[in-house]
Parts: structure tokens; sequence; C-alpha cells
């Protein structure tokens, strides 16, 4: 069985904060932030929707698309975001359906 790794981007409003994390349980890690069970940078400014995540098979590959993400400027976060999530809807609800 192969693991599957997460990188994805908190906010707390439409072209608000960001966080941005990598995980091998996302619903597990969005539901931490949105309880706000880690202590943090996403804790203290509210971090808590889930805008936009995507799927890695290699742990490496996933780190290193997080660190390039987060580099990036602000504009093509919006525009990589906006391109798959155009009304900013937390995508934690889809998750568990």
């Amino acid at each position: 069985m192969s693991k599957c790794y997460h990188v994805y981007i908190l906010t707390n409003q439409k072209r608000g904060t960001f966080y941005f994390g990598m995980t091998n349980d996302l619903a597990r890690r969005v539901f931490e932030h949105s309880e706000k069970l880690v202590p943090g940078f996403s804790k203290r400014y509210g971090l808590t929707r889930l805008v936009y995540y995507e799927e890695h098979s290699d742990v490496n590959e996933a780190i290193a698309r997080e660190k390039r993400l987060k580099r990036w400027n602000r504009t093509w976060k919006f525009d990589l975001i906006e391109g798959n999530n155009p009304d900013w809807r937390d995508l934690y609800l889809d998750l568990n359906r």
C-alpha cells in the first residue's frame, strides 16, 4: 500500500493570511487546525479554512512543493487557489463525505 501526502493551504478569509503545510493525513491535520489544537502560526491567526490541497505519492516531492509554494508571490498563490477554488470555499467540508 502506497503512502499519500498532501500539501495544503489554510487561510482565515478570501485573500487573507496563508498557512502552508504538508501531511500524510489531511482530514486529521485540518481538524487539528480548525479546533486550534496546534500551537503556533495557524492558531495565532485563526487560519482554519482549507482552500487548496494537492496530493503527492513521494514525501520528498511534497516537502519540496510546499517549500516552492511558500516562496511564490501572493498573486501566483491567489491564481493557484482561484483556479481550483474560485469561491474560496472551505474544502475541509468535502473531505469527510
